[in-house]
């Protein structure tokens, strides 16, 4: 009998007994491609050996030291190399051990920024609806995601949302992309003259919306008229790159491919590729300095913060996108999927739309794909598409409510920055297994 608390106590899942390259392999030996890298977090794949190397000599040498007493060189290097390689006035990284932490950490330092600069009334967040901030109380009230929030509403501050920039779903008929971008970018003004500008700390962002949405990109303009906004109003302006960043769109930060810059970014899944539990908060100089004239110490800290191991491992991974070329390496396979995954579902009477960036793709489920209605909710076809794709050897992250929280269903593949060419042969040949099985 298990004594591990699970996601989900009706379901069982079976025992991963190693991994290799794209595969996971349970007890019988079975392979599973991992096409969602779990949740968008194995860039890497599966028993990188350099990786491995820099956590056994870290654990050798340093593994732990509190940050209130020590930093080290793993994380002073980390730290350096994010710093040096964000584009735009990003200048310092707090380091956690995951994208909840993250988001927290920068909802928390917004706030105390407007308080060191004597602007103590900022503290409305802006988010924006079918967006995924994070599982912790802080980052839950900042997300729009309608059913995660429900049973702990009691217990969340209140936040306001927007409209997501969703065009497949959104846009009207006759409208241009750059005039429905606008159109929805310039609800973020709206709501802060509602709530009253000198009230408003930060707007927050999923530069490709992950979970919730399915890997749904802005449209082009949008965010430059969000960081107009933002500007306009003293607001601070957060990107969530917790699920798109670190190389999965096709660049190290997906913000770069919208030609802004934030003031605070979170990064982390593939920040350590699975191989240790780590995350950041990245801030502009700006923000920094501000709490370096005003009382010197930022009010939050995790015990684990700026892990030696875990910073170790991430340092490798960091090189291997980055110099490595392997978030390049992820635009140009990610073209390579889309363009087959659109020769091979393009037309399927229930894929409505197929969209992403670099190696972060959704296919949205639809029953009817010329109305766009969605599956009746209480079919779960995200879950049953899980289930047989699962058993057609593939991996792949479900999720339902697209839409409003409680209708439509999608998947997203995210698969591991190594795969090869044949690989896309296999996520396809599995797809319609899948989706002959249930759709």
């Amino acid at each position: 009998m298990s004594h591990v608390f699970p996601r989900h106590t009706k379901v069982h899942p079976p025992l991963a007994a190693r991994a290799e390259g794209v595969y996971i392999y349970d007890t019988h030996g079975n392979p599973c491609f991992d096409g969602s890298g779990g949740a968008a977090v194995s860039c890497l794949g599966h028993g990188d050996a350099d990786v491995i190397e820099a956590i056994r000599q870290q654990a050798e040498t340093l593994a732990y030291a509190h940050t209130s007493f020590f930093t080290s060189e793993a994380a002073e290097t980390l730290a350096s190399k994010l710093a040096n390689v964000a584009p735009g006035d990003i200048d310092r990284v707090y380091l956690v051990s995951g994208g909840s932490e993250a988001v927290e950490a920068a909802l928390k330092l917004a706030r105390q920024y407007f308080i060191e600069i004597g602007q103590p009334t900022r503290h409305h967040f802006i988010a924006r609806r079918q967006s995924y901030h994070g599982n912790t109380l802080g980052a839950l009230a900042a997300g729009g995601n309608a059913w995660r929030k429900q049973p702990f509403a009691p217990l969340m501050v209140k936040s306001s949302h927007i409209a997501p920039c969703y065009a497949y779903r959104d846009r009207a008929e006759g409208e241009s992309e750059h005039a429905y971008g606008q159109r929805v970018a310039n609800e973020l003004e709206a709501e802060i003259l509602r709530l009253g500008p000198e009230t408003v700390a930060a707007f927050i962002a999923e530069p490709v919306v992950g979970a919730t949405l399915g890997a749904v990109p802005a449209v082009p303009g949008y965010f430059k008229r969000v960081r107009e906004i933002c500007d306009q109003y003293g607001v601070l302006l957060i990107l969530d790159e917790v699920m798109c960043g670190m190389g999965r769109t096709g660049t190290v930060f997906a913000y770069e491919q919208e030609q802004i810059t934030p003031d605070i970014v979170t990064i982390a899944k593939g920040l350590g590729a699975g191989y240790q539990p780590i995350g950041a908060m990245l801030c502009s100089a700006q923000i920094y300095a501000a709490i370096e004239a005003g009382s010197g110490f930022f009010q939050h800290g995790h015990t684990y913060v700026g892990h030696p191991i875990a910073c170790a491992a991430a340092n490798v991974v960091v090189d291997k996108i980055t110099t490595g070329g392997l978030a390049a390496r992820a635009g140009g396979m990610g073209t390579k999927l889309r363009a087959r995954l659109q020769e091979a579902f393009g037309q399927h009477p229930h894929i409505g739309d197929i969209r992403g960036r670099g190696l972060f793709i959704g296919l949205e489920i639809v029953a009817d794909r010329n109305g766009k209605a969605p599956f009746p909710p209480e079919l779960a076809m995200h879950k049953a598409l899980k289930k047989a794709a699962f058993r057609a050897g593939l991996g792949c992250y479900p999720m339902g409510g697209t839409i409003d929280g409680k209708q439509g269903d999608h998947i997203l593949l995210a698969p591991p920055f190594i795969m090869e060419d044949q690989h896309i042969d296999e996520i396809i040949n599995k797809l319609t297994i899948a989706f002959k099985a249930t759709i």
